[in-house]
């Protein structure tokens, strides 16, 4: 779980503009985060399977949102995908 500071600053670092909360961008962002974090916490607890499904959710979400931004701002996709060194 994500705190309201974290998710701040994850999100100035990804927003377009002063107010944006809600962007690709931001959101696969938070995403990679959250997925970092219940990764570790599986790690831990193999058999944990309601947080494995919530985690192929997350990374299924992630996934159809990278594919959104490659699509409409392929040169955006590559910033971020560097950004957050993620395998494409």
């Amino acid at each position: 779980m994500l705190t309201k500071r974290v998710k701040s600053r994850i999100a100035g670092e990804f927003q377009k503009h002063e107010t944006d909360t809600g962007s690709a961008e931001v959101q696969i962002a938070l995403l990679s985060r959250q997925i970092d974090e219940l990764a570790a916490h599986l790690k831990k607890n193999p058999k944990d399977n309601h947080s494995r499904r919530g985690l192929l959710k997350m990374v299924s979400n992630r996934r159809k949102l990278l594919a959104y931004l490659k699509k409409k701002e392929p040169s955006v996709y590559e910033k971020v995908i560097k950004k957050l060194d993620l395998k494409k």
